[in-house]
């Protein structure tokens, strides 16, 4: 999956906010099931309408945006 496809922005979807790409499932929710130590297969499980390459994607991407962050800085 092309990571640009992971996720989606629509005013009309979810209040505008990050949600994954074809559902309402805020991408938020992800960060915080890993936050409270859930795994991701606890989160795939509780929205199934997310695949697993996408939430891989938007974590890869998470990573690669704070990495950029720190080139920038640097």
């Amino acid at each position: 999956m092309k990571r640009k496809w992971a996720v989606a922005r629509d005013p009309e979807v979810v209040s505008g906010a990050l949600v994954f790409a074809g559902t309402r499932v805020p991408a938020e929710i992800l960060v915080d099931y890993l936050k409270a130590g859930d795994t991701l297969d606890r989160f795939l499980k509780g929205f199934p309408t997310v695949s697993r390459e996408q939430a891989e994607a938007f974590l890869e991407e998470a990573l690669e945006a704070v990495e950029s962050d720190f080139a920038r800085s640097a």
